[in-house]
């Protein structure tokens, strides 16, 4: 039976592959804003810079740096065995093969259907899927019962090639935090820019910190709102209207329910005009994206703020 993308992921360590190191962090000169919010009963998140610390702040799909493109690109192909079925022309296999990325990035934006003023996502996966249809009517073979279908492949290759271009690991106590708001009997979701293997990624970081067989177990499934399963980004307001369809069929209005996260206009903004409670976390320059006018504005100003995730204990009075 193939691997599934966690068990996959967990092949990888006994290889001592070498990784991004994940990013320094450099404090934010803040002052805590703690004061209790009252009924709140339930508590979702940003994933990429909020629980998952990322080099770079946020996952990108396309790195400035174009050495670190070429050696993600080079270490995909490599990995899995591509190069044989590629069109052979002087110079570098990544320089093949990198513009069909980015091509295949820009067709599935072009062929997105997104209701006015909703931002496309796309899906790392169905990236890596057309790049390999590509490859495969070019006699491209890979192992089926380690990979399996093409499309969880593509999921692998994904993971595998984002791995290879940004490091990541878990927030300071975030595990901690996330266990203590699930002990108080609040209910907990991801709302956020996401790809297939964020999860994976996030449970692999979790784990340096305690025991977890998966994220899910904190955060469901059924609750979540991923921006890839939906084909929409933050900030488009549509994704956070998804969100808020599924806590209002577990009787949770958006006024009960804190969305935390280090991004003001990118993320925390449209949550507070759909009416949910906002926290900014202002633990780490690299990821915070705020502005002095941000935080003047009232339709913008979250409602609290944090340097750390442990204060968000006594935000809920928990």
């Amino acid at each position: 039976m193939a691997k599934t993308l966690l068990e996959y992921a967990e092949l990888l360590d006994g290889r001592n592959l070498r990784w991004p190191a994940p990013p320094k962090i450099v404090p934010v000169p803040a002052t805590p804003s703690l004061k209790p919010l009252p009924g709140i009963r339930a508590v979702t998140w940003n994933l990429y810079g909020t629980l998952l610390r990322i080099t770079d702040g946020e996952l990108v799909f396309q790195h400035p740096q174009a050495l670190r493109m070429e050696v993600a690109i080079e270490k995909t192909i490599d990995e899995f065995n591509m190069w044989n079925s590629m069109t052979r022309r002087p110079g570098k296999p990544s320089d093949l093969l990198l513009p069909k990325y980015l091509n295949a990035i820009e067709e599935i934006r072009l062929r997105s259907s997104n209701k006015k003023g909703d931002l496309p996502e796309v899906d790392a996966a169905q990236v890596w899927h057309t790049l390999l249809e590509m490859l495969h009517k070019k006699d491209y073979s890979y192992d089926e019962s380690l990979y399996g279908s093409m499309t969880e492949l593509a999921q692998k290759v994904a993971y595998f090639f984002h791995s290879s271009l940004q490091g990541t690991e878990a927030t300071p106590a975030a595990l901690d935090t996330l266990n203590a708001i699930a002990a108080a009997g609040l209910r907990q979701a991801a709302l956020a820019d996401a790809q297939c293997f964020t999860l994976v990624q996030l449970t692999r970081a979790l784990r340096h910190q305690g025991n977890l067989f998966h994220v899910t177990e904190l955060l469901p499934e059924s609750l979540n709102t991923l921006s890839y399963e939906w084909g929409i980004c933050k900030p488009s307001l549509s994704l956070y209207a998804q969100a808020i369809l599924r806590f209002k069929e577990i009787g949770i209005e958006p006024s009960e329910i804190l969305h935390v996260g280090t991004r003001i206009q990118g993320d925390l903004a449209p949550a507070k005009a759909c009416g949910f409670q906002t926290v900014l976390l202002a633990d780490d320059k690299t990821s915070l994206a705020v502005t002095p006018e941000d935080l003047k504005n009232p339709e913008t100003r979250p409602h609290r703020l944090i340097t750390e995730l442990p204060q968000l204990r006594e935000i809920l009075q928990i």
